[in-house]
């Protein structure tokens, strides 16, 4: 005999239980990464969490026009940072962090 479970017939809080429970188990397991994977930053995101990636590298492009070198997302004193290489038109490597969340620059230097 094969037991079948039916998610189907699970009363409507079961679901958003569910749905929290992975939330709070990547927010977990992302408190360990000093630098988030792309599938971490991806479920992030689709969790609402952070912005995607395009939306940080056009904000990103807006406050400092360059090629985009690198990007990594960090978590630091609970927050997530996005950290944006940029070299500009001058050949200058430019370092941009902004809040993963609202897009907002928070530092902006230039990288040795």
């Amino acid at each position: 005999m094969t037991a079948r479970f039916n998610i189907s017939k699970l009363p409507a809080t079961a679901g958003l239980w569910l749905a929290a429970l992975t939330v709070l188990l990547v927010l977990a397991v992302s408190f360990v990464w000093a630098d988030e994977s792309p599938l971490t930053a991806r479920k992030l995101s689709e969790a609402g969490l952070i912005l995607p990636l395009e939306k940080i590298t056009s904000s990103a492009k807006a406050i400092k026009p360059g090629k985009i070198l690198e990007t990594e997302l960090e978590l630091k004193n609970g927050a997530y940072i996005y950290e944006v290489e940029i070299l500009d038109n001058k050949s200058q490597v430019w370092e941009l962090k902004l809040d993963a969340k609202t897009g907002k620059l928070l530092k902006m230097e230039r990288d040795d």
